[in-house]
């Protein structure tokens, strides 16, 4: 009772200020590259179009390879990914940030433009609602939560990802959350939800409950860029997040 009490008063004390009102080891990648360097010579011709149909054709051997990786192996691997259109134009891919072990993991959709110049995920306008978030509910980014997004490497026009492009990045997000082992995952916005959960539901319905990805919950909340668009949508993300962090406690 006391907890909850606690809990209480952080939620209205926070919350004004949580939504503006007070503010107005690159072996393995040499492996993985140099025993694809063939296929990805004859494949080039074709990724000129998305694939919405089947993985590319490195995927594959990328998710046998991937799984086993440590992470120095799996960041090197990132860094140096062309298994989809999305390295031609990117400056640097955005790997992740955070404690390696942290109980709490947030993944969104995709790098912006700030994110691919400094290589750091949510970093700009949206990163920073995303810090106040987090901090509203006593947690440090770099202690206490580790964000990752769905693709590696900013979309054009910071457009929703394709379906082959996250396809193509899902053994390196999958792999990132087995080396985490977080206690709870929370998916910001749609495409991290249906990415996660492998389902079109609308994030409204998915909100409020507790989903499992391979055994660890999961709860589904909107993506700090479209709060920054939305901002009645800011009070139904608040609740998300003691929510969240109510289902963390209770998994203790």
């Amino acid at each position: 009772m006391k907890d909850d009490r606690s809990l209480q008063e952080l939620e209205l004390l926070v919350v004004a200020r949580l939504y503006g009102l007070a503010e107005a080891r690159g072996v393995v990648a040499k492996h993985l590259q140099d025993q694809t360097l063939h296929e990805t010579q004859e494949v080039a011709s074709v990724e000129e179009q998305p694939r919405t149909d089947a993985l590319h054709p490195l995927a594959s051997r990328a998710s046998r390879l991937v799984p086993s990786m440590n992470w120095d192996e799996l960041r090197e691997t990132v860094r140096t990914c062309q298994l989809c259109g999305l390295c031609k134009q990117r400056k640097q891919a955005v790997f992740g940030v955070g404690h390696e072990s942290a109980p709490w993991l947030f993944i969104g959709e995709g790098p912006g433009a700030d994110e691919d110049e400094q290589g750091e995920p949510f970093v700009g306008q949206a990163g920073r609602l995303l810090d106040s978030m987090l901090a509203a509910v006593g947690i440090q980014r770099g202690r206490e939560a580790y964000i990752a997004n769905v693709v590696k490497c900013r979309p054009p026009g910071n457009r929703t990802p394709t379906p082959q492009e996250a396809a193509a990045c899902a053994p390196y997000l999958d792999r990132q959350i087995e080396l985490i082992k977080p206690r709870l995952i929370v998916a910001l916005g749609k495409t991290a939800a249906t990415r996660l959960l492998d389902t079109e539901a609308s994030l409204a319905s998915l909100r409020g409950r507790v989903h499992r990805y391979k055994g660890t919950p999961l709860v589904v909340t909107y993506h700090p860029a479209y709060l920054l668009r939305s901002l009645p949508e800011k009070a139904k993300a608040w609740e998300d997040l003691v929510f969240a962090r109510r289902v963390l406690r209770e998994s203790a």
